[in-house]
């Protein structure tokens, strides 16, 4: 059975941040990478946080990935603008284009900024919450740069699985914060299936000829995924139209290049971002949407549940209670993944600090 360690949140991220230095990336800079990296972590979010460093490290590696990377705005006009990521990680540009995106907000009453020639991002949520922590509602899209999605009727990917995510603040409430893919389900869980020998459900991926794919081997070879709700039946073409929307906001908005025509043996990947920041304060008295975005997630958990012992969640619940337990105990880290973390800072020449944790 895999080892599980607890490491503190601090000692993960200021691990994360040494890496990010070694590979070149300015001190300031990788620290922002490495907490929003961290916050995945500490929110549940596992699949973003520092289990994403062995991918930098294999794009930098790859020459697909410039870590020294200097962002600049390119466009601004009233209440938009346009930041070009110079071809590092997304995190360090989209952290600027929320910021932007939330000070245009409050002289304008509404933010958008676009990023382009940016790279992964890691969890969209992290800039949408950014904003309600501010007080403001937060909207964060991204394309991805490989194409896994599969246009409803066809049998070929077309979308990546363009991730979006929208936060809004209450008051006494815990900001609405909903964090999500457009496809039906994650990679990870394709990886998951694989690991334990289980066959995949009806609707989850897709075989070469546009059939269902049971075999989560072939299916993480091929990379065939539904969008979300599978099949047309269950609503599929609604999955694949959030997908596509995901890819015009982030990249055809801002000039990145988008999935279908984008060259996955390019040098650069140029993948696009969209942050909107609105503040609700100029559609209402100060205050008052707080109040009532309070009630009406009120009203959400006191719906009768179907199983006493499941109270009726409302999205950003599950992520909440996590970040709260995880900033108490620490985040739980597989022992493959820390030597994985030991073997890459030691290829970089970043001091390592998980020994201890290793040797327990």
């Amino acid at each position: 059975m895999q080892r599980i360690l607890t490491v503190p949140a601090e000692l993960l991220q200021r691990q994360m941040s040494l890496v990010l230095e070694a590979w070149g990336m300015p001190k300031e800079d990788a620290a922002v990478t490495a907490d929003v990296l961290t916050h995945a972590d500490l929110m549940g979010i596992d699949s973003h946080g520092i289990t994403l460093l062995p991918l930098y490290d294999e794009l930098i590696h790859s020459g697909r990935l410039e870590p020294k990377a200097q962002t600049r705005i390119e466009r601004s006009f009233g209440a938009t603008a346009v930041i070009n990521g110079g071809g590092g990680l997304g995190q360090v540009p989209s952290v600027r284009a929320m910021d932007l995106a939330m000070e245009k907000a409050r002289a304008f009453g509404i933010g958008a900024v676009g990023v382009r020639d940016s790279n992964h991002y890691g969890a969209a949520g992290f800039y949408a919450l950014r904003a309600a922590q501010a007080g403001l509602i937060g909207l964060s899209t991204s394309a991805v740069y490989k194409a896994s999605i599969v246009p409803i009727f066809g049998r070929e990917p077309r979308l990546g699985t363009n991730p979006l995510a929208f936060a809004a603040p209450g008051r006494r409430n815990k900001p609405f914060l909903l964090d999500m893919a457009t496809s039906t389900i994650a990679i990870g869980k394709l990886k998951l299936a694989a690991r334990e020998g289980k066959s995949l459900r009806e609707g989850w991926a897709l075989d070469r000829d546009g059939r269902p794919q049971h075999d989560p081997e072939r299916a993480l070879v091929d990379r065939l995924m539904t969008p979300l709700g599978g099949s047309r039946a269950m609503g599929g073409h609604k999955g694949y139209g959030l997908a596509a929307m995901v890819e015009v906001l982030s990249t055809l908005l801002s000039g990145a290049s988008f999935a279908p025509l984008r060259d996955p043996q390019a040098d650069r990947f140029d993948v696009g971002h969209f942050h909107m920041a609105i503040h609700p304060d100029v559609f209402r008295e100060a205050g008052e949407f707080a109040d009532d975005l309070d009630r009406f997630i009120d009203c959400l958990h006191a719906t009768s549940p179907a199983d006493a012992d499941q109270p009726v969640l409302v999205p950003g619940d599950p992520e909440h209670g996590t970040f709260e337990r995880r900033s108490r105990e620490g985040i739980p880290v597989p022992a493959s993944m820390v030597q994985s973390v030991a073997d890459i800072a030691r290829k970089c020449g970043a001091e390592f600090l998980l020994s201890s944790e290793l040797e327990e």
